[in-house]
């Protein structure tokens, strides 16, 4: 690791100066408060709840994914609170990268940020699939061009800046939380329990019962569609640059945020399920319509208003996670890690071509229409930065005891090491859902590792706030 210290402490820029380089760099200070953290949390993860999930009954039944979901919800309650530890301690724009960076030096911020990178950048492409079925639905219109619209449209308006843009965000999931409270109050008196049991039973599958008719190994095959229920709530810290008060508002938009998807979560899959039954919902690509449909008939204003409105759910997720794909790219390249170019940040203080880069290669990955085979994919690197991110909470909690904490996550160790046993258990999960996509997603991460050992380990730059960070922690412990 000694190289790669000498080629940080010698990196050159593309600037003249170090100052100048940062001047170019720079995002809007104090441009998002607690409250929007939390909208900002919800609306990373609402598109969750209207459509993907369904897809863990046709691995697991109804039981398999509601024991996922329990298993799925305590992995990232736990790690919530320990990102909420470690975003005080190191409130950057890189997040769980910048965690791992401070832990582990550069090989671990940058396996941990291009994990969290490639579960970013493929999120949005499995929403714009369905938001297509969605249009397809409402008007009739769906395919590439919806993909292509969604794309422009919300890229345009990340690029005139984040205050505006979490504005737009929060109120599109309001609206959208609307939704998913009308289409739990109109299940409810409709709930069978019998219902939740109607798929096949497999007998040849081991442990396979009414509740799990795709035996145990149903539960475990369902994991993946169980973190859709929750997937990219991490993404909050990376906000940190730009709230304000990111020692208190960065808790609270975590903590927050995780509450209110867990009751969604536990209420669509129970109530939902419950009324229109399992075997209506699995392979649905607009499940909370279909259902709706299945109980009170194709016309009804029901059905139609969950349909339309639910298309702000899958907005507000799409919308989101361009925000935190685009603040991951900044991060890696302003270290140097990504070409240098996608950190530059425009008049507005938006990182564009940390914008519009990801995007392009996500609306490519659009018109292949698998939304459930891009959530295996994005899972797939989500779960490979939660197992990096927690070991990062264990390292610096044991070898930085001292370092300055705000928020002090309950249960420390113990409850990261939860949250990380619970993670590695979720990295095979999708494989045993479909190895080759597995293996795709496997041999993208294997690119990037590739990457850093051909080209950009000799491009790391000096003095970015990860880096600052990292020689005021050494010189305190050389102090000491």
């Amino acid at each position: 690791m000694s190289d790669l210290k000498d080629v940080i402490e010698n990196a050159p820029v593309e600037a003249n100066t170090a100052e100048q380089y940062f001047a170019q760099r720079q995002l809007k200070k104090g441009a998002v408060g607690w409250l929007l953290l939390v909208g900002l949390g919800v609306a990373y993860v609402i598109s969750g709840d209207f459509a993907g999930w369904n897809f863990g009954l046709a691995q697991g039944g109804w039981g398999g994914m509601f024991i996922a979901t329990v298993i799925v919800a305590i992995m990232y309650l736990c790690m919530c609170l320990a990102m909420s530890e470690m975003s005080t301690m190191l409130p950057t724009a890189g997040g769980g990268y910048s965690f791992a960076r401070t832990a582990f030096g550069p090989l671990g911020g940058y396996l941990t940020g291009t994990a969290i990178l490639i579960e970013y950048a493929i999120a949005p492409a499995a929403i714009a699939c369905f938001i297509g079925a969605y249009c397809e639905s409402l008007f009739g219109i769906g395919g590439w061009i919806i993909y292509l619209v969604c794309y422009l449209l919300f890229m345009g308006m990340h690029l005139k800046g984040a205050g505006e843009a979490l504005k737009i965000i929060f109120m599109i999931t309001a609206v959208a939380a609307v939704a998913l409270l009308v289409f739990i109050f109109a299940m409810a008196p409709h709930f069978n329990s019998a219902n939740l049991f109607n798929i096949a039973v497999h007998t040849q599958a081991t442990g396979s019962s009414a509740l799990l008719p795709l035996g145990y190994l149903g539960i475990w095959a369902a994991v993946p569609y169980a973190i859709w229920f929750f997937l990219a709530v991490e993404g909050v810290p990376l906000a940190a640059e730009e709230a304000k008060e990111p020692h208190k508002s960065l808790p609270r938009g975590l903590i927050g945020s995780m509450v209110i998807l867990a009751i969604f979560a536990l209420s669509i899959l129970v109530l939902g399920t419950g009324a229109a039954g399992a075997d209506t919902l699995k392979n649905s690509g607009a499940p909370l319509v279909d259902a709706l449909k299945a109980v009170y008939g194709e016309n009804t204003w029901l059905a139609g208003f969950v349909n339309f409105v639910g298309l702000a759910g899958l907005i507000a997720s799409f919308f989101s996670i361009i925000y935190a794909y685009s603040r991951q790219v900044f991060a890696l390249s302003r270290a140097g890690y990504l070409p240098k170019k996608l950190s530059l940040t425009n008049n507005n203080h938006a990182p564009h071509w940390a914008i519009i880069i990801p995007g392009i290669i996500g609306f490519m990955l659009s018109l292949t229409g698998e939304g459930d085979l891009l959530i295996l994919m994005a899972v797939f690197g989500a779960t490979i930065s939660y197992v990096l991110m927690m070991m990062a909470y264990i390292k610096l909690k044991t070898s930085k005891p001292d370092m300055p904490r705000p928020y002090k996550a309950p249960g420390g160790i113990i409850t990261a090491s939860i949250a990380l046993i619970l993670a590695a258990i979720a990295v095979v999960a999708g494989f045993v859902v479909d190895p080759k996509v597995w293996l795709m997603a496997a041999a993208i991460y294997a690119a990037f590792i590739l990457y850093f050992f051909l080209y950009s380990r000799n491009q790391l730059v000096a003095g970015t706030p990860e880096e600052e960070f990292a020689n005021i922690q050494a010189a305190e412990q050389e102090l000491k």
